[in-house]
C-alpha cells in the first residue's frame, strides 16, 4: 500500500492537469476520422473494404514527423512573441482544428464521399500538427522521472477526449440529432485544449551544452564555406539544426535501427481490430447506443484503470519490463472478440470483451509513450518524437488499411480475422527482449535544467 501511495504522489502537481486537458484536446478527434466515421460510412451503404480504405486519409498522423522540425524551429508571426514556441504552436493548431472539424459536419457520404475523405484528410492533418506540439509540451515540461505518470494524465485526458466525449457523446448525439450536429458540436469541444493552453506557463527546457556546441561547430564549417554567404548560410545552419540534427542525434544511440523496427510492429495487431470493431459491432446487431454504453463509457472505464496500474508498473518494474508484459497482455485479450464473434449478439461477452482490451490497452499505451518519451533528446522534442510516435501510427493506418479487404477474403469469418490480430500482436514482443538485453538503457542526452514556468 506504501507503494502505491508513494508512486500517486506524483499526480499531485498542476501540470498534470494541464496534461489532462492536452489530451482531451488530442483525443477527441480521433474517433471523428477513425471508430465513429466508419460507423458512419456504413449507416449510410459504404462497403467494408472501402471503409478500410478510408485509413488512408489519417496518413499525416504517421507522417507527422516530416514538419514536426517547422513545430521545433519555426517562429509564428506574432503568436510566438506572445505565447512562446510550443504555447503559440499549440493555439494555432487548435484555430485550424475547430475548423476542420466544423467542414467535416458540412459533408455527406452518401452525397459526395470524396468530399469526406477530403474533410477526414484536413481533420487528421491539423490533428497530427497538435499532437507534435502536445506531446513536445508534456515531454519539456516534466523531468525524466515523471514521464510514467505524465504518459498516464495525458492518456486519461486522450481518452476523455476521444473515448468519452468523441467517441461515445458523438454516438449519443448522432442518435438523437445526426451525424452532422454531433460533428459540429464536437469541433467546439476542442476549446477546452484552447482554455489548458492559455492558463497554463510556457516550458523553460535547456539543452545540454554538448548538444549546443555540435550545433554551433556545424553552423561555423558553414559559415566558412567560400560558396555560402550572408543569408544563404544562415539558412544552411538552420536547415541543419532543423532537419538534419535531431535524426543524426537519434542515429548516435546504439540499437537504433532495432529500436525503430520495434516501433513499427509494436501496435500493429490492435490497429487491425480497432480499425473495424465498429464495423464488428453492428454486424453483430449491436445499436449505437448499446456501442456508446459498452465499447465508450466500460471500455473508458477499465481503460482509466488500465492506466493508472500502467503507470504504478513503469514506476515499479521500469519501462522496458513493463512494455513487455502489457505487449502480451494486450495480444491475449484480442482472443475475447473471437469470443464474442462465436457468441453473437451477447451483451455481457460484448463488455467482458470491450472491457478487458481497454484495461491492456491502457496498460500498453502507458508503457508505450513513457519508452518514446525516454528517447528524446530535449532540443528536438517535437521533431524526434514525431518521429517515433509516427512510425507506430505507422502500422495503425497504412497496414491497417487491408483489415476491411482482409475480412471480405475470410469472407466476414470475424472469429479467424480476431485471432490474426491476436498473432500479430505479438511480432514485436521478440524484439523488445532483444533490446532488453542488448540494449536496456538507450538514452540520449538530457537537459541541463527544467522548469514549469
Amino acid at each position: 500500500m506504501n507503494a502505491w501511495l508513494e508512486s500517486l504522489r506524483v499526480y499531485y502537481d498542476r501540470r498534470m492537469l494541464t496534461l489532462l486537458a492536452l489530451g482531451f484536446s488530442s483525443g477527441l478527434p480521433a474517433p471523428l476520422v477513425f471508430s465513429n466515421l466508419s460507423i458512419w460510412l456504413r449507416d449510410e451503404g459504404v462497403s467494408r473494404t472501402d471503409i478500410g480504405l478510408f485509413a488512408l486519409a489519417t496518413t499525416p498522423y504517421a507522417i507527422n514527423f516530416l514538419w514536426a522540425p517547422l513545430v521545433d524551429r519555426m517562429r509564428l508571426p506574432w503568436l510566438t512573441a506572445r505565447f512562446g514556441r510550443r504555447r503559440g504552436w499549440a493555439l494555432f493548431a487548435q484555430g485550424w482544428l475547430i475548423l476542420a472539424i466544423g467542414l467535416m459536419a458540412l459533408t455527406n457520404p452518401s452525397g459526395n464521399l470524396m468530399a469526406v475523405a477530403l474533410a477526414a484528410l484536413f481533420v487528421a492533418f491539423v490533428s497530427a500538427t497538435q499532437d507534435i506540439v502536445i506531446d513536445a509540451y508534456r515531454i519539456d515540461v516534466l523531468e525524466p522521472h515523471q514521464y510514467g505518470a505524465g504518459s498516464a494524465a495525458a492518456i486519461w485526458g486522450w481518452h476523455l477526449g476521444g473515448t468519452l466525449v468523441g467517441g461515445a457523446g458523438g454516438l449519443y448525439l448522432a442518435a438523437s440529432l445526426g451525424w452532422n450536429v454531433a460533428y459540429g458540436v464536437l469541433a467546439l469541444a476542442i476549446g477546452i485544449g484552447v482554455i489548458a493552453i492559455l492558463v497554463s506557463p510556457e516550458p523553460r527546457a535547456r539543452p545540454t551544452e554538448e548538444t549546443l556546441a555540435r550545433e554551433r561547430r556545424v553552423s561555423e564549417r558553414l559559415h566558412h564555406l567560400h560558396w555560402l554567404r550572408g543569408r544563404l548560410a544562415d539558412l544552411a545552419a538552420w536547415l541543419y539544426g532543423a532537419v538534419v540534427a535531431p535524426f543524426a542525434d537519434f542515429m548516435r544511440r546504439d540499437g537504433w535501427v532495432l529500436i525503430l523496427v520495434f516501433i513499427f510492429v509494436f501496435k500493429f495487431g490492435d490497429a487491425m481490430l480497432g480499425r473495424m470493431s465498429g464495423v464488428f459491432y453492428r454486424e453483430m446487431g449491436f445499436s449505437l447506443t448499446d456501442i456508446a454504453n459498452v465499447s465508450k463509457v466500460y471500455g473508458l472505464a477499465a481503460n482509466a484503470f488500465g492506466i493508472l496500474v500502467g503507470g504504478y508498473l513503469v514506476y515499479r518494474l521500469g519501462v522496458m519490463k513493463s512494455l513487455f508484459l502489457a505487449g502480451f497482455a494486450a495480444a491475449s485479450t484480442n482472443l475475447t472478440y473471437s469470443w464474442l464473434a462465436m457468441s453473437g449478439h451477447d451483451m455481457t461477452v460484448f463488455k467482458i470483451a470491450v472491457m478487458s482490451d481497454n484495461f491492456t490497452g491502457g496498460l500498453a499505451t502507458v508503457a508505450f509513450v513513457a519508452y518514446l518519451s525516454s528517447l528524446t533528446n530535449v532540443v528536438y522534442t517535437a521533431t524526434q518524437y514525431a518521429l517515433l510516435a509516427s512510425l507506430g501510427n505507422l502500422a495503425r493506418i497504412w497496414l491497417s488499411a487491408s483489415s476491411g479487404w482482409m475480412v471480405d477474403q475470410l469472407d466476414g469469418d470475424w472469429v479467424v480475422f480476431f485471432a490474426m490480430t491476436a498473432g500479430l500482436a505479438l511480432v514485436g514482443l521478440p524484439l523488445l527482449l532483444i533490446l532488453m538485453w542488448r540494449f536496456p538503457r538507450p538514452e540520449p542526452e538530457r537537459r541541463s535544467n527544467n522548469g514549469s514556468g
